[in-house]
């Protein structure tokens, strides 16, 4: 009976500890063939107000930048490295430097060349870090897998 009672205790631990995981950032995906051979993956955060995450072009000793991890193919091949949007740049103390960051909402894209006409799906993980003006967030990492269709 103890058994049982600290196996229902130590679920209710790890359910309840889940319940307090702060999320800022929701990540949605799509991409857009722009010819019979190339597409772009387009890669969007969708930020709530008072939170930024960073840009990918942060300096050694800044916050955790944002990266993008594509996973080899035979399908496809990266043309060129994933683009952003001109971020916010503004020195940020805990840091002691300047800081590109996005809020409310940014896209990142990333060419794609296709080396066969059949349908692939582009594969990877992006790493990023939330802040905002009292905390920052443990960096978290997010899979994705985007459909190229045909």
């Amino acid at each position: 009976m103890k058994k049982i009672l600290l196996a229902i205790t130590a679920l209710m631990i790890t359910f309840g500890a889940k319940a307090q995981v702060e999320s800022h950032v929701r990540w949605s995906y799509a991409a857009k063939k722009i010819s019979a051979t190339e597409a772009v993956v387009l890669i969007k955060a969708t930020i709530d107000q008072g939170w930024h995450v960073y840009s990918q072009n942060v300096k050694e000793g800044g916050p955790v930048k944002t990266t993008f991890t594509f996973a080899p193919s035979k399908e496809y091949i990266l043309v060129g490295k994933t683009v952003e949007p001109a971020p916010i740049t503004k020195y940020e103390k805990v840091f002691s430097m300047n800081v590109g960051y996005f809020e409310n909402s940014v896209v990142f894209q990333q060419k794609i060349k296709l080396k066969s006409a059949k349908a692939a799906a582009v594969k990877g993980k992006l790493e990023f870090m939330t802040c905002n003006d009292v905390k920052c967030l443990p960096p978290d990492e997010v899979e994705f897998s985007i459909p190229l269709g045909k």
